[in-house]
């Protein structure tokens, strides 16, 4: 089960990214990647993910670890420029929550 610890760190780190949207991409990363757009977000989430699946199939946790706190990152800043917030990603969770896997995609419209 998760601690408040990684909660407390997600949290902060929102804080971070929102507080990151007006500055200047030429001093903040975080800016440099919103001012790509969500598209340009996407795609450097798209190569962290890759990295993470690599070292997961490694088996190098440490090198998962460092991977997974940046594909965290890079997530919440497509959140970001995609004018979404971890409140709007909780209420899909919560709604699912009790229904299985299987018929919750099911129930997708695609």
């Amino acid at each position: 089960m998760p601690s408040s610890e990684l909660g407390d760190a997600l949290a902060r780190l929102w804080r971070t990214i929102e507080a990151r949207r007006g500055a200047s991409p030429d001093s903040s990363y975080t800016a440099k990647l919103l001012a790509a757009g969500p598209e340009g977000v996407a795609r450097k989430l798209g190569e962290e993910a890759l990295e993470a699946v690599i070292e997961a199939v490694k088996g190098d946790k440490s090198a998962l670890t460092r991977e997974s706190a940046d594909v965290l990152y890079h997530l919440m800043v497509l959140w970001e420029a995609a004018g979404l917030s971890p409140d709007d990603v909780a209420a899909e969770l919560t709604r699912r929550e009790g229904v299985s896997g299987i018929d919750e995609k099911r129930s997708r419209k695609n």
